[in-house]
C-alpha cells in the first residue's frame, strides 16, 4: 500500500543482533514490503540482553515519533507500552496475559497487540519432555529472569503442571547473564538434574554461554526456541519463530493502513517444534528415550 508518505517503524528488541536474531528482522522486514509497505523507514534498538536499557531505548524511540513500535521480548513490549500509550505497539514475542501488559484481569492495553509466547499448556509440555529426559523423579528446576515480567508467569504455569507429575520444581533468578555459573552452580550443589529455560530475550541473546554452561553443570536444558538447540542446549519445544514475524508483518501493516490495535487480538501460537540436541545429550550421558527421539528434530 505504497502511499508516498514514509511510515516510520520502530524497533526495540531485548536481545542481542546476532545473525538468527538479524534474520528473524529480515524475514518481517521483507513479509511488510511483500504486503505493499514499501515507503518505511526502520529505527532499530537493541538491549543485548540488559533489560534495564529498554526503557530508556524505547522512550528515544517514541521522541523519534515512530508509527508504530515492534518489539521481541516481554520486557520490551512491556518497556513500550510504559513510554508510550498512543503509538501502536506490536509484540512480535512477548507475552501479555498475566503480565503488566494487561489493563485489569485480562483486558490488553488499547495499544499493545502482537503474539503470546506461552500459550496454555507448553509449560506442561516441556516439563513432561524433561522428565521423560531426565528419568522419574529426578530433582527438576526453573531458571527465571528478575527483569523480565513473564517469569512469575512461567514459574507459576511451571509449578502448576508439576503437581500432578509429582514433580517439586525448585526456581532460580538471574538478573544478568553473568550470573549464569553462580546459579547453575547453585543447581547442581542442590542435586537438580535439569532445568526449564524461562522464556525471555536476556537467554536468548546468552544463548551459547548458556548451554556451555548448563553442560559443565551437567544439567540438561529444556527451552522455547530451536536457536537454542542449535547453540548447544539439549531440547527445545515451543513455535516456530519465524512465524511470529510473518504475522506481526501483517499486524503492522494492517494498523499502517488504519487498524486499531485494540481490534487486533493478541494470538497465541498452534503448532509446536520439539528438538534434541544429539551432541549435547551425548555429552551429559543421556541417552533419549525412542519416544522422545521419534517425535524430535535432531540436531547436534
Amino acid at each position: 500500500m505504497a502511499s508516498g508518505k514514509v511510515r516510520h517503524i520502530g524497533v526495540l528488541d531485548t536481545a542481542a543482533p546476532d545473525p538468527d536474531r538479524l534474520a528473524l528482522w529480515g524475514l518481517f522486514q521483507r513479509s511488510l514490503s511483500a504486503l505493499g509497505n514499501t515507503d518505511t523507514s526502520f529505527e532499530v534498538r537493541w538491549a543485548h540482553g540488559r533489560t534495564e536499557w529498554l526503557a530508556a531505548l524505547a522512550d528515544e524511540l517514541v521522541k523519534l515519533g515512530v508509527d508504530v513500535l515492534v518489539t521481541a521480548g516481554t520486557p520490551a513490549a512491556a518497556a513500550a507500552s510504559k513510554a508510550t500509550s498512543t503509538i501502536p505497539v506490536v509484540m512480535a514475542t512477548g507475552v501479555g496475559l498475566g503480565t503488566q501488559l494487561t489493563d485489569g484481569a485480562s483486558k490488553p492495553n488499547a495499544n499493545v497487540t502482537g503474539f503470546s509466547d506461552l500459550p496454555p499448556g507448553v509449560s506442561e509440555k516441556r516439563l513432561t519432555l524433561l522428565q521423560a529426559m531426565t528419568g522419574k523423579g529426578a530433582p527438576l528446576a526453573i531458571l527465571c529472569d528478575r527483569g523480565n515480567p513473564s517469569s512469575p508467569l512461567a514459574l507459576a504455569e511451571t509449578r502448576k503442571a508439576a503437581q500432578p507429575l509429582g514433580i517439586t520444581v525448585k526456581d532460580y533468578w538471574i538478573a544478568s547473564a553473568d550470573e549464569f555459573g553462580q546459579a547453575l552452580a547453585a543447581m547442581k550443589a542442590d542435586g537438580i538434574r535439569g532445568f526449564v529455560v524461562a522464556p525471555g530475550g536476556l537467554f536468548f541473546a546468552q544463548r551459547t554461554a548458556l548451554a556451555r554452561i548448563a553442560i559443565e553443570n551437567r544439567l540438561a536444558t529444556i527451552t522455547a526456541r530451536r536457536e537454542y538447540a542449535e547453540a548447544g542446549c539439549l531440547m527445545t519445544y515451543g513455535a516456530p519463530i519465524r512465524e511470529n514475524y510473518r504475522q506481526a508483518a501483517i499486524y503492522v501493516s494492517r494498523i499502517l493502513g488504519g487498524v486499531k490495535p485494540a481490534d487486533l487480538p493478541v494470538d497465541e501460537p498452534t503448532e509446536f517444534d520439539f528438538v534434541i540436541n544429539t551432541a549435547t545429550a551425548e555429552a551429559l550421558g543421556l541417552t533419549p528415550p525412542p519416544e522422545l527421539l521419534a517425535k524430535a528434530v535432531a540436531v547436534g
